[in-house]
């Protein structure tokens, strides 16, 4: 093999690499009351993940969400994961009784939501209803 090919193929490899990467666009962020409400504010779409890390399902969920939130599709997403164990009062003042809840707004407007499904269609649907 030629220096010229080895070396075409040594600087292709991490572009190709790079490339086959995941885009995230969606913004990730742990919940903060005063947070929350800035997005809602500003009319963003706004995914509330109730997660728990011992929760298989809540793993999946949060897979799915990741896999879903394309640049394309959701360039304004933000998703705010509340911790199951620890902010008992901030889930229980959305109304959620369980992990793996998600609920989806649109600004200030609740407009769904679901709880331990994982179904890809289903979690499709939710984010949808955030209105991108």
């Amino acid at each position: 093999m030629s220096f010229l090919r080895t070396a075409t193929i040594a600087l292709a490899a991490p572009v190709a690499l790079f490339a086959a990467m995941p885009v995230q666009a969606a913004e990730f962020a742990d919940f903060d009351r005063a947070a929350f409400e800035a997005a809602q504010a500003q009319g963003r779409p706004i995914l509330l993940d109730v997660h728990a890390w011992w929760c298989p399902v809540c793993g999946s969920q949060a897979r799915t969400i990741k896999r879903l939130a394309t640049p394309e599709a959701y360039p304004k997403l933000i998703v705010f994961r509340i911790n199951y164990d620890t902010q008992k009062d901030v889930w229980r003042s959305f109304g959620v009784t369980k992990q793996a809840t998600l609920i989806a707004f649109h600004g200030r407007r609740e407009t769904g939501r679901i709880a331990f499904m994982t179904d890809k269609a289903k979690i499709a649907d939710l984010l949808a209803a955030t209105g991108r």
